[in-house]
This record gives C-alpha cells, structure tokens and sequence, in this order.
C-alpha cells in the first residue's frame, strides 16, 4: 500500500473532501444542477466571446518570461506548407495547402491557472522539513516535475494538469459582478466589504458551482493600447481583489463558487497589500484558491462587451462555457471561454 501524500491537512483546505486522489477540487460542484441552472439563463440566443486576441497584451513588457505566440509553417519535402500546391503540375491535383505549428506560452493571454501552477512550501508530512506541495498533497518532484527532477520523466505536472479541467468541460452558470461601474479607472483594492456592498446592490445571487467573474475594464484598457502596453499605466488602473483581506478568503470559501475569473493579471493585487508577518505567501489568494481549496483561476478574460450586455437587461447571470486546451501536463492553459445569454 502506498503511503499517503499528506497527513497534515492545511488549516485552511478541503483536501481529501472530494476524495484521496481529486483533482478536480471546487469543480466537483459543477453538476447536473449547475449545468441546468446555467442553461435557464439562455434566454436571447446571444453569444459573447470573453477572449483577448491570444497575442495581447503584446511584447512581454507586463510579464518578462512570457511572449507572444510565434507561428510558422510547417513543411512538406523541406518546403513550407504555406500556398503550397499538392501537385506543382497542377496536371493531376489543384489543391493548394497552408499549414502551421506555434509556439505558445500558455499563460500569455486569456487563460485557466491550473492547480499545479502555484503551491507552497508546507510540511505535509511533519518530517519538519516543507517541499514543495501543491492542492490535494499532490508533490513537487514527484507529481509536478520539473528538468532537474525528470530523470527521463516528461516534464511537466504528471498530476493536477490542465486537462483534467478540460475533460471536465467546464459549463456552468457564470455569474458577473461590474467593479468598473463603481470604481471606474481608479486603482482600487476591493475588500469584502466593498464586493459586498455591490453583490447586495446588485441583487447578485450567487450559488455553489456557479464561477464568479469579476469585470474591472482592465482587458478593455488592453485591448485600446493595440499590442504596445503601457505597464505603468496599466498597474496604476483598475481595481483588484485584495487578496489579504481575510473576509474576503472567507467569503471565497463558504460562497462554495467553483471559480474565479477576472479581466485583470492575477485576479488579486500584484504587488499585495503589505503582509503582517512573515513568512506568508506573495499570492495569498493564489495560496488560498489554487493550494488550498482546488479553486481555478482564469486571468484576462474579455467581459466589456458581455457587462455592457448584463447591464442593459439587467441580468447577472449567464451561461458560461470555458474548458482549456487539453494539453497533457500543462499548468496552465490558454482559454475561449463563450458567454450566452
């Protein structure tokens, strides 16, 4: 019998509640009763596509190690397939062919962190020594592996990847809270109180299995500066979650939302709050949602247009369909996700 990944269960966790081996977390609420709930919101037959352009922001002046993707060709007796005739006669087959691969970092765009993109240094054993763990005990080296720990393993998470979200198929109803309507450009850190404020203004119903999106007009912003990000600008604007509020961790916790999505970079502060004490996590909501709870996160989705929509009608929820890209042992994947209402 194998020994158990874990016999210390973080504070503040369900691990194990959805069983030894989930890896799925919060999306175990997305059930047939969350799948019709979000089908009765169709009401107008209107879709909505809630992506950036995959090569927005542009450059990688927002984030270093990320670039725009690269497409080129590939090729067919060393020539690229690309307004390539099948037969260059043209006497036996008119067919002309263009085909091509891509380079793609995952996390560029509009995207789904999986679980395996951020966990925490945390004993889980209580040898007194804290690894490297990520949600459900699953562990660094041995799950999600790395180039110095492969030793002729693929790389890459060997659990928690992103295709266990896709094979989920994400559907469920969605549900928007506007902070743009109340904050505007101004950059603002949004507590439990104030996200409250709005949710019992609105009238927001929220239930369990429903993905909370947050629209700021970040994405907006984005997409107005064509590929050429400001970065000051950018961090100077908008609100954010603070993702040190321990009401709103709470609230994120007993609301039983199966995720978070947001039209900013990270959903929460960057850089946070000041911390208490240390040591703490840099990305508490990060900690809390992805290490913790199993709770997905999405980054830079496209909600203007689907705001804007809501609003006139004055609704809140709609479908939402969002799986990611079924890529083998990704921690994170790009996304398209479709609102309807």
């Amino acid at each position: 019998m194998n020994k158990p990944r874990w016999t210390r269960r973080p504070e503040r966790s369900n691990w194990g509640d959805f069983g030894a081996d989930d890896e799925l977390g919060r999306l175990n609420l997305i059930d047939h009763n969350a799948v019709l709930r979000g089908v009765r919101e169709v009401k107008e037959g209107r879709s909505f596509c809630l992506s950036l352009p995959l090569d927005y922001p542009g450059g990688n002046v927002l984030s270093p190690r990320r670039h725009p993707p690269k497409l080129c060709p590939t090729f067919r007796d060393d020539k690229p397939v690309y307004n390539l005739p099948l037969d260059e006669s043209g006497l036996t087959h008119t067919d002309v062919l263009s085909d091509d691969a891509v380079l793609l970092h995952t996390q560029y765009s509009t995207q789904w962190d999986s679980f395996a993109h951020v966990g925490k240094l945390y004993d889980a054993t209580g040898t007194g020594a804290p690894k490297p763990i990520y949600y459900n005990g699953y562990r660094g080296g041995d799950d999600i592996v790395g180039p110095s720990e492969s030793n002729g393993r693929p790389i890459g998470a060997q659990r928690l990847g992103i295709e266990t979200m896709a094979v989920k198929a994400i559907q469920t109803r969605g549900v928007l809270v506007n902070l743009f309507s109340r904050f505007g450009r101004d950059r603002k850190l949004v507590n439990y109180d104030d996200l409250m404020r709005i949710i019992d203004e609105d009238q927001i119903s929220i239930e369990s299995g429903d993905i909370l999106c947050l629209y700021t007009g970040f994405a907006d912003m984005v997409m107005q500066m064509k590929g050429k990000p400001d970065p000051q600008l950018l961090a100077s604007s908008h609100s954010v979650l603070d993702g040190r509020c321990t009401s709103l961790q709470n609230w994120i916790v007993d609301s039983n939302i199966a995720a978070i999505a947001a039209d900013n970079y990270a959903v929460e502060a960057l850089p946070p709050a000041p911390a208490v004490a240390a040591p703490c996590a840099r990305l508490p909501l990060h900690e809390l949602c992805l290490f913790g709870y199993g709770i997905p996160l999405g980054e830079l989705w496209l909600l203007g247009e689907l705001a804007s929509a809501l609003e006139k009608s004055k609704r809140h929820g709609f479908l939402l369909t969002a799986p990611p890209l079924r890529l083998t042992g990704a921690v994170g994947s790009p996304v398209t996700p479709v609102a309807t209402l």
